[in-house]
């Protein structure tokens, strides 16, 4: 599947300076949309073989780990930037024998067992995508090589027209212009929260039957059996006409733009995309106060922050945006002005190139 640590990546080898660094896209594991996305972009990759690519047994992981080092060794490669979960672990074991520099670039929990155990014995550097995710100094932690280097993010979205992506939105939809519509764009896992989203939008109207809020979910089913469950919530709180499920939609953006807030209730989040999206293209977003959320957003400025896992105080916040389009107005400013400043994709790319320029020297 393709998610937010795949399109980051991509975004920055795209934008390397070609005259010091050569990037090679390698791939293990089956066939997927990961491969159709880079194919459809016209980005080269390799594709390798990896005995039981799935497997996290000891025996699954040595063959993978045995794999690695020969395509490594073969490659002439000077480092290895890996950007996900068993990725980290393969390559960076691999890495470690072969000879290799390894840019262990976490984008997950600061607890993870992998970046609290592996980290430290094979990572040269550590990129976390915020000061939340990174690795807790102790005696034992990749704490004292990391680094905070925010996502990188496409600002030309910023120039998209809310005004004629909600028009195309309400054309769509079928819905009156003085509805307010509430987005969700994430992958349907615990960590997102799908289930609180709907709770929201049934908090809202319970709060006021009269509100004409409509919650729009866009994804797909990450953890099994996900799908079904908001399904049910939507069902057990009879917002089959309120909560519509959208699927996966590209480009995103154009959709995030049309819905007058984001809602983010996903909780431990190291540093959403769909967020700082919203930012950019002018749509006021409400998040929970968990993880990297609270790192970028100011509460009333950027955006709203509600209690993590609360429907009730998130369904506060969004009453706030819909009963007063001026606050709302206002935090888009704040927040495009900020996002524009603070998540460029020249500025992610320069402070990569300064780290791998660090490790030759």
């Amino acid at each position: 599947m393709v998610g937010g640590s795949h399109i980051s990546a991509l975004t920055m080898l795209r934008e390397l300076d070609p005259a010091r660094f050569e990037p090679k896209v390698l791939l293990s594991g089956p066939e997927g949309d990961l491969g159709r996305m880079l194919e459809d972009e016209g980005i080269p990759y390799s594709r390798i073989a990896m005995p039981d690519p799935s497997s996290e047994t000891l025996f699954g992981i040595t063959s993978s780990v045995r794999a690695a080092i020969a395509h490594l060794k073969e490659g002439g490669f000077d480092y290895v930037h890996t950007n996900e979960g068993r990725n980290h672990v393969v390559w960076g074991l691999a890495a470690k024998i072969a000879g290799v520099e390894q840019v262990w670039h976490h984008r997950g929990h600061p607890r993870a067992k992998g970046l609290r155990f592996v980290a430290p014995l094979t990572a040269r550097a550590v990129v976390s995508v915020s000061h939340y995710a990174s690795p807790q100094p102790s005696n034992y932690s990749a704490g004292d090589r990391c680094r905070v280097i925010h996502s990188p993010f496409d600002t030309s979205c910023a120039d998209i027209d809310r005004n004629e992506s909600r028009r195309e939105a309400l054309e769509e939809l079928g819905f009156d212009a003085d509805s307010f519509i509430v987005g969700f764009f994430a992958q349907f896992g615990d960590r997102k929260r799908p289930e609180t989203f709907v709770e929201t939008i049934a908090a809202a109207l319970r709060e006021n039957p009269e509100r004409k809020i409509y919650g729009l979910l866009f994804g797909e089913e990450y953890e099994a059996g996900f799908e079904e469950k908001v399904r049910k919530a939507i069902e057990n709180n009879g917002l089959q006409e309120r909560v519509l499920m959208m699927g996966f939609r590209k480009p995103a953006e154009r959709w995030i733009a049309a819905c007058d807030a984001l809602l983010v209730p996903a909780v431990n989040e190291p540093f959403g995309r769909t967020l700082v999206e919203a930012m950019l293209v002018g749509t006021p977003v409400v998040a929970a106060a968990s993880g990297g959320n609270i790192e970028a957003i100011e509460h009333g400025e950027t955006g709203l922050l509600a209690k993590a896992d609360d429907p009730e105080d998130m369904a506060k916040q969004l009453a706030r945006l819909d009963d007063d389009p001026g606050l709302g107005a206002r935090i888009a400013a704040n927040a495009r002005k900020h996002a524009l400043s603070s998540f460029g994709i020249s500025k992610h790319v320069r402070a990569i190139e300064e780290l791998y320029t660090e490790i030759a020297a």
